[in-house]
């Protein structure tokens, strides 16, 4: 699957959102070692706290059907619908990511691809 590919679907993932009290839609299309590719949008609550990000809806669903081997995140978010500029994730999603992904894990925002190592040098691990 190509990057362009994966944006894609995290673009669309990012229109399920449930996003009413901030109108940022973020979507992520996590791809598996194996090809599968888990979607997930962010889900917003009125206690922001118990909001999730759309990066760890991905991995949590993966994750709760045995996937724990991955490839790629792409990583959409907008609130006009203009998924043409970069939406980076936050350091709670990064750090989950980190749980489950080597340094070398690739993130696909709009305007390129990254390693997990560029945004988290450094992680908490086991």
């Amino acid at each position: 699957m190509t990057d362009k590919e994966l944006f894609e679907l995290a673009v669309k993932a990012a229109e399920r959102s449930y996003s009413g009290y901030s109108s940022f839609r973020v979507g992520a299309a996590l791809l598996a070692k194996n090809g599968q590719v888990y979607t997930g949008c962010n889900i917003e609550n009125a206690s922001y706290s118990l909001t999730n990000c759309a990066e760890r809806t991905a991995v949590f669903k993966a994750v709760s059907e045995g996937c724990t081997d991955f490839e790629a995140i792409a990583v959409a978010g907008s609130s006009d619908d203009d998924f043409s500029k970069p939406c980076f994730p936050c350091g709670a999603c990064l750090q989950v990511l980190s749980e489950f992904c080597g340094r070398g894990f690739k993130i696909v925002l709009a305007d390129k691809a990254y390693s997990l190592q560029d945004f988290l040098p450094f992680t908490f691990k086991l």
